[in-house]
């Protein structure tokens, strides 16, 4: 079986490409942390938006910047890890789209792995690392969801002239109180 990254190139990323968006009212080191690698980010339900003029849900994510894009094939890599009872939450994205914000969206549900509510992409993820690739092939409209090495799901994208990956967590409906990932070797290919 072909890794999903074989044909890509690797896009360099440094530590000023992660821009963390949290809760406005708290500091940053209240919902993220970065040690030994490992980027752990947390949100609870009661939270603020990300900015004082924002309607959106509780997040804390981060934003790869540098990375943006309206054309070609992209990817996003990451090791992911949720704790048990985290549920109700996207912990990756690719932002932009034509009828609403996101083209994709990777959520938890119940240790579950979705796209947007569904399709169950994979059970039984809480407490351990799986491996995520994303791949966005912005000029045919398609989107592939790798776990593990696998193809898990591909579907037509929502349109939209500009894209970027995010990663983290940010509640959706029938969330936890307490939202949960963490996330190590993030990476993006294009080709």
């Amino acid at each position: 079986m072909a890794d999903p990254t074989d044909g890509f190139t690797p896009v360099p990323l440094h530590q000023s490409n992660f821009e963390v968006q949290k809760p406005c009212d708290v500091p940053q080191n209240q919902r993220y942390s970065h040690i030994n690698g490992v980027h752990k980010l947390w949100v609870y339900s009661t939270d603020k938006a990300h900015t004082t003029t924002s309607h959106t849900a509780p997040r804390t994510e981060i934003r790869i910047r540098g990375c943006d894009y309206s054309s070609g094939v992209w990817q996003f890599e990451g090791y992911g890890s949720v704790p048990s009872g985290t549920t109700g939450v996207s912990i990756m994205q690719v932002f932009g789209a034509t009828h609403r914000a996101t083209t994709l969206m990777v959520r938890v549900y119940d240790g579950s792995l979705t796209n947007y509510r569904s399709p169950a992409l994979v059970s039984d993820i809480y407490s351990r690392w799986f491996r995520l690739n994303v791949i966005h092939d912005a000029d045919a409209g398609i989107v592939k969801i790798y776990i593990d090495g696998d193809l898990k799901y591909e579907g037509p994208d929502d349109g939209g002239k500009s894209h970027y990956f995010k990663f983290g967590v940010y509640e959706q409906n029938d969330s936890s109180n307490y939202m949960e990932s963490r996330w190590k070797e993030i990476k993006v290919f294009k080709k």
